[in-house]
């Protein structure tokens, strides 16, 4: 019987039941069986052959592979294909173009404490060529690109005091961040 169980389980078509001799009490009166009497046995059960159940068959459905690391911009941190791309701790910044670096890395100075310039992927939102901070004294800003909504920007700045959050560049390189740069381009900012 113990056979019988492990072929059901096995969803083979002779797990039928027990096998019963045709010499025995239960067998036909014919005593050669034809081929039609020896394929259904007297003693089986009226049910079809054993079928598999989801339970004994189902696998798990394939899961997809993990996505593959992201390939970084040869000499930066960033993956980015598009846009500027920002290190914090080296106070280093490029601008990317077509997966490549297309200018930098140039200096930068960023957020001081309590004004931490935000890490992530970013786009830039704005510009303007001569903006003025309202919150710190209507100090310039020239060529300031703006990547976050609370008015952190890319602009002329100084290169040795950090700033409230904002991406300091030289003079030249803000200019050339400004008329590169375009709405909607990533900026991506790493640690």
């Amino acid at each position: 019987m113990a056979i019988a169980l492990l072929a059901t389980a096995c969803g083979t078509s002779e797990a039928s039941g027990p096998a019963t001799s045709p010499t025995g009490p239960s067998s036909s009166a014919s005593a050669a069986p034809s081929a039609e009497s020896s394929s259904s046995s007297a003693a089986a059960p009226s049910t079809p052959a054993a079928e598999p159940t989801a339970e004994t068959t189902a696998t798990p459905d394939p899961q997809p592979a993990p996505p593959p690391p992201p390939v970084t911009v040869t000499g930066t941190p960033c993956d980015i294909t598009e846009g500027a791309c920002v290190r914090l701790s080296t106070n280093e910044s490029w601008l990317i173009s077509e997966g490549k670096v297309s200018y930098g890395p140039v200096p930068t100075t960023s957020g001081r404490p309590g004004y931490e310039t935000p890490v992530g992927y970013h786009s830039v939102l704005w510009k303007v060529e001569l903006d003025y901070s309202r919150d710190f004294g209507m100090a310039e800003m020239p060529y300031s690109t703006y990547f976050v909504s609370n008015g952190i920007a890319f602009h002329e700045g100084s290169l040795t005091d950090e700033s409230h959050g904002c991406i300091h560049l030289a003079r030249e390189a803000a200019a050339k961040y400004f008329h590169t740069l375009r709405v909607g381009d990533q900026v991506q900012v790493v640690a």
